[in-house]
This record gives structure tokens, C-alpha cells and sequence, in this order.
């Protein structure tokens, strides 16, 4: 009875998500509306409740499940290699390739940018990490330089998903790792 439970909350919190995802990419998160959600996810309100405070809620929690999947993926891997740094970058794209249509809606227009800047810390914090001993950094230079990488290499992300991943990951990979040497 248990386990038939917990399929239910897992199936009704998947709806809501998909749900969410989907008016995320025609509306942005302050005019959607938990009666909208329920409506597309064809699940009544109260329950609704019983999993998420309001939808600012599940949006956060979504965002979490991102960010806790990126930072998992992100500590497999020691960076400093240049050959490694670029195989990151190729099984980063490979994450957001098979995550598509919600990395596709957090980062578009709609999408609160509270998403992209906290993929910039996380991205950040693996810079100063793994690249600080491994290159030759300015010290003084470093946070200028890793948020113009950083923020540039988001927004050619961006651009890729938006033209439907036309590139296949490693060639974006390539590219990437070339602004940055």
C-alpha cells in the first residue's frame, strides 16, 4: 500500500511539473496561476496543496532538482586538464540535451533569472575549484573573467537550445572551450 502511495505523490508531482514547464513557456511564473496548473495537470487544487506551498514553490522545487542534478554531475570530475575540461563541457551539454524542454523554459525569456544566476555560481565555484591552481589565473582579474566565460557560454547555450540543438554536444563543447583559451 505504501510503495502504491508514493507512485501516486511521484506521478502527481511529475504532472504538476510538466505542467508548470509547459505555461513557463508562454507565460512567465508572476501571471501563472495554481487554478491554470491544476487545470493543465487535470488535478484538483487541495491536492495541489498537499505537495506545494504555492506555484513560486514549485518552480523553486524544480530548479533544486537542476541544480542538486548539475552539482552531482559537476563533482565526478576534476577539471583541470584541458582535455577534461572540455569533456566536462561536452557532458554538461549531453545533461541539458537530455533535460531539453525544462532547461529550454528556465533559461527563456519567461524564466526568472534567479535559474541562469545561480548555473553561474555553481559554475563559478567550479572554476575558482579546479582552474585557479591548474592555469595560470589573475587573481585580480579571475571573477571578471569567469563571469564574461561564463555568462557567454550560457547565453551560446541558450542560443543552441533555441535553434533546437543543431550542433550535437561536443562540437558546442569545442566552440565553448575555445572562447575560453
Amino acid at each position: 500500500m505504501n510503495e502504491k502511495l508514493d507512485r501516486r505523490k511521484k506521478y502527481t508531482r511529475m504532472v504538476l511539473k510538466d505542467s508548470l514547464i509547459s505555461l513557463l513557456k508562454t507565460s512567465s511564473i508572476s501571471v501563472i496561476t495554481v487554478k491554470e496548473i491544476c487545470e493543465q495537470a487535470d488535478i484538483n487544487r487541495s491536492t495541489f496543496y498537499t505537495h506545494y506551498r504555492d506555484q513560486h514553490h514549485l518552480l523553486e522545487q524544480i530548479e533544486e532538482e537542476i541544480i542538486a542534478d548539475l552539482n552531482a554531475y559537476l563533482n565526478q570530475y576534476d577539471f583541470g586538464q584541458e582535455q577534461e575540461s572540455l569533456q566536462m563541457i561536452e557532458r554538461l551539454l549531453e545533461y541539458v540535451a537530455t533535460k531539453y524542454d525544462i532547461c529550454q523554459t528556465l533559461l527563456n525569456e519567461n524564466a526568472d533569472h534567479y535559474f541562469e544566476r545561480r548555473v553561474m555560481d555553481i559554475a563559478r565555484t567550479f572554476l575558482v575549484r579546479n582552474w585557479m591552481d591548474s592555469y595560470e589565473v589573475d587573481r585580480n582579474t579571475f571573477e571578471y573573467e569567469s563571469t564574461f566565460l561564463i555568462s557567454g557560454s550560457i547565453y551560446v547555450i541558450k542560443h543552441w537550445l533555441a535553434n533546437n540543438m543543431d550542433r550535437s554536444p561536443k562540437e558546442l563543447a569545442q566552440l565553448i572551450n575555445r572562447f575560453r583559451i
